[in-house]
């Protein structure tokens, strides 16, 4: 075995290292449960930092008091992005060190306008959301999430199909016995997009009425949530894969769940940004929308709201021009916390194995992203790389390097080009997954471990 190959981290751990993995694991996996949307992760997240002693930028704003050693501040867009911040020793125009991670995932958004009946069955159209393989969303339990925003101003909140006494939803796939035309398919189209539609309902409230199913399920919606047919027009309901995280294998040492991608890098670096304290440098943990698709719109990295908070702070402390804040986003580090696809022994042929990363052998940076020729990719320096080895290893943080599956197999990218631009030092750097971007997804519980350590680490000494 040459220096570079790494081996499985869980040789490495004593008792009071496997106790600390279980618990942060622990936490995770409720974490997982309970936040399946951007909104639902925003809520948790301002909850944890609020017991932290963060205030929101608002309540800083209105103290007007100039930003001091040790104080902690956060920022929500739209309650689907957050920024959270801690200042350090040092001036802010010398940059921060930023973990920056994604917290929304693929699913199917329900459309505005979704609610019919075919043959007595009640359906919900939807849309889905991110790189999918549409087959492996049907006949699984769904869960619907989200808000409906009314016109009077009050916002519902819906999570339906999470609790023991709650219904579930599905998408229905053709029986085997008459598929032969449908096995013929490519895998692409064996499910078309606008077949992926959720069956919500059977019973008709009045037999003499058309369409009495949907009105039932429009009773139903009335009833329990002063919903009218119409309030979709200005909703954001999301399916997902329905029922808790779990923990996987005879020994327990991995986590199936959905949305892994990218909230495992989100929760840990949400844990190593709560925990850290005694900064040189400050801190910022940024977690965004929209990354899934491309991270457009007001709520994705291409927005400024970090750009503008950052402002914010500045000009709290009479620092603020536009030359300090670009002196202070070019002298920022950032791991563009997100994940990597995790070698998988039965599709062995998608990867080049040298160059791949593997389930429970650390934390994975990842020096270029894109898609066959770095397409659309952040390469990150060697000086930068060499750096980030020296403070994993000065704190015992286990990790590997790796890229993204062969050279001319396909690709993926994450937000780390767009902090890119600034001219700060940025890559990418989080969890090995195997199942990426299916509705139940696996991680290693060491792995997490090991990101926690490195964003930790990253943190107080980069």
């Amino acid at each position: 075995m040459t220096k570079v190959e790494r081996k499985s981290v869980w040789t490495t751990y004593d008792e009071k290292a496997k106790a600390e993995l279980n618990q942060l694991n622990e936490n995770y996996i409720d974490f997982l449960s309970e936040c399946k949307t951007e909104r639902e992760c925003v809520k948790e997240i301002v909850k944890q930092a609020k017991e932290a002693g963060y205030i929101s930028l608002e309540e800083a704003l209105e103290k007007g008091s100039p930003l001091k050693t040790g104080d902690k501040v956060y920022a929500v867009n739209m309650n689907k992005a957050v920024a959270m911040f801690q200042i350090g020793k040092k001036s802010l125009s010398e940059g921060m060190n930023i973990l920056g991670a994604h917290i929304d995932s693929p699913r199917m958004d329900v459309k505005q306008n979704p609610l019919y009946e075919n043959e007595n069955m009640a359906y919900l159209d939807t849309h889905y959301y991110g790189g999918i393989k549409k087959y492996q969303w049907v006949t699984i339990p769904l869960a619907i999430h989200g808000v409906v925003a009314k016109k009077d101003g009050t916002v519902v909140e819906i999570a339906i199909g999470e609790k023991p006494e709650d219904p579930v939803f599905c998408v229905s796939d053709l029986l085997i016995h008459l598929a032969a035309d449908q096995m013929d398919k490519k895998a692409a189209k064996v499910i078309e997009g606008e077949n992926l539609d959720v069956l919500v309902g059977n019973m008709p409230l009045n037999s003499e009425e058309k369409d009495a199913v949907k009105l039932g399920v429009l009773d139903i919606l009335k009833k329990n949530y002063d919903i009218e047919e119409e309030d979709f027009l200005s909703a954001e309901l999301e399916v997902v894969p329905a029922g808790r995280a779990r923990e996987l294998g005879f020994d327990r040492s991995m986590v199936m769940s959905y949305g892994q991608d990218d909230r495992v890098c989100s929760y840990t670096s949400l844990i190593a940004m709560l925990e850290a304290e005694n900064l040189e440098k400050s801190a910022c943990c940024l977690l965004v929308d929209k990354e899934e698709i491309g991270s457009v719109g007001a709520t994705g990295m291409q927005s400024h709201f970090f750009e503008n908070v950052v402002a914010e702070l500045l000009n709290l402390n009479g620092d603020y021009n536009d030359l300090i804040l670009r002196r202070c986003l070019k002298n920022c580090r950032m791991l563009s916390s997100d994940v990597n696809a995790g070698f998988d022994p039965l599709f062995a042929d998608a990867f080049e194995k040298r160059s791949a990363s593997f389930l429970g052998r650390g934390v994975v940076f990842n020096k270029f992203t894109g898609a066959r020729g770095k397409s659309g990719s952040n390469d990150a320096n060697a000086e930068y790389l060499a750096a980030l080895r020296k403070i994993m290893d000065e704190n015992n943080v286990q990790f590997q390097l790796a890229e993204l599956g062969k050279v001319d197999k396909g690709g993926g990218g994450t937000i780390a080009y767009i902090l890119s631009l600034y001219g700060m030092e940025v890559i990418d750097c989080g969890v090995a997954v195997l199942n990426m971007h299916a509705p139940w997804e696996i991680t290693s519980k060491a792995d997490v471990y090991e990101t926690y350590k490195c964003y930790k680490a990253f943190l107080k000494d980069a």
